[in-house]
């Protein structure tokens, strides 16, 4: 069992920055796959970033492309979500979410392990 603590998040005006961590409880936490995701409400969750294992490639939504970036720390089991220029169409819950398993990293049928969420919210 994989336990993923998220942190960061919180109250920010538009055009501000964020940084959202995930922490994992592995310390193998480098052969995980770790996808982050979002739901706004009313909406149905969806596909933010991801980043591979090694950290070397990553994938984004075309909504936050140019805005958001996704590192990871796999020396501290960590995985980070900076996010600038924020607009109030950001505002959601945001998730972390982990897997070994090799597919699609917009699925969220690919991630057997979630976070908690974190509120972002972006004033205008």
């Amino acid at each position: 069992q994989v336990l993923l603590v998220q942190s960061g998040g919180g109250l920010v005006q538009a055009g501000g920055s964020l940084r959202l961590s995930c922490a994992a409880s592995v310390r193998t936490f480098s052969t995980y796959v770790v996808g982050w995701f979002r739901q706004a409400p009313g909406k149905e969750r969806e596909f933010v970033g991801a980043i591979w294992r090694s950290g070397s490639r990553t994938s984004y939504a075309d909504s936050v492309k140019g805005r958001f970036t996704i590192s990871r720390d796999n020396a501290k089991n960590a995985v980070y979500l900076q996010m600038n220029n924020l607009k109030s169409e950001d505002t959601a819950v945001y998730y972390c979410a982990a897997s070994t398993y090799i597919g699609d990293v917009v699925l969220q049928g690919l991630y057997p392990y979630w976070g908690q969420g974190t509120q972002v919210t972006v004033s205008s």
